[in-house]
């Protein structure tokens, strides 16, 4: 007797990250489901017949989150499959890893909010539901592993930005800080990485000579690397 084959559904859970007052967010939102009240899951939806996954990430954001992000950076993370991951039936994902410069705030009807990644952790984390968190450590770790080796850090800011606004981002995503002097010769030394623009940025609060502005180089792949410290 051959073994019965079941079937089950297909969707896509797309973990956003952006950077808001220095600090790296994730997007949540509230589950449809009553029974996970109290938990926060990351936007997702089944995936229809009509449509391709990438169309499925796009629509996750904009119904759950009221987001549309058509140039946001989006890459396939991993497809995770455990039986018991969904206790309302059989239910395969296909995550996405989405990167966006700084957004606002979802609208409040949409039951959606951006929450600091440093709350994810500790006694007083914020529950997730299903595998959630997994897929959240999978985004985060590939996301600071590919700062290193590709140019993904410019898909958190907008163009034109300064250096330091750039070095930012490193400091948010792997949550250190580095030291400006050093990281601007790194970017220097990278080939096709920036290109500087003209004009200048505005000068800050403290005053001084404003800064010089960039935009995103050719080249993909970093030589050398930016290596974490």
């Amino acid at each position: 007797m051959s073994a019965r084959v079941s079937t089950c559904a297909v969707a896509v859970d797309v973990a956003l990250l952006t950077i808001r007052d220095s600090r790296l967010k994730l997007l949540l939102v509230e589950p449809d489901a009553p029974r996970l009240g109290g938990l926060w899951a990351l936007p997702g939806r089944r995936v229809r017949d009509d449509e391709s996954l990438d169309d499925t990430a796009h629509r996750a954001l904009r119904e759950l989150a009221r987001i549309t992000a058509p140039d946001a950076h989006l890459e396939q993370l991993r497809t995770y499959g455990e039986v018991s991951r969904d206790p309302g039936g059989r239910v395969v994902s296909v995550a996405y890893l989405a990167l966006t410069p700084t957004t606002e705030d979802p609208p409040d009807e949409s039951r959606a909010r951006l929450v600091d990644v440093g709350d994810l952790d500790g006694a007083e984390a914020t529950p997730l539901a299903y595998d959630h968190g997994r897929i959240v450590a999978d985004a985060l770790e590939r996301a600071r592993s590919k700062l290193e080796y590709t140019a993904l850090a410019t898909a958190f800011v907008e163009e034109p930005f300064t250096l330091a606004e750039l070095r930012g981002v490193y400091e948010a995503v792997w949550g250190v800080t580095l030291d400006p002097a050093n990281f601007r010769r790194k970017v220097a030394s990278t080939r096709g990485f920036v290109v500087p623009v003209e004009g200048r940025a505005p000068p800050g609060p403290g005053g001084g000579r404003p800064a010089k502005l960039y935009e995103r180089g050719p080249e993909q792949r970093l030589h050398p690397a930016m290596l974490r410290p």
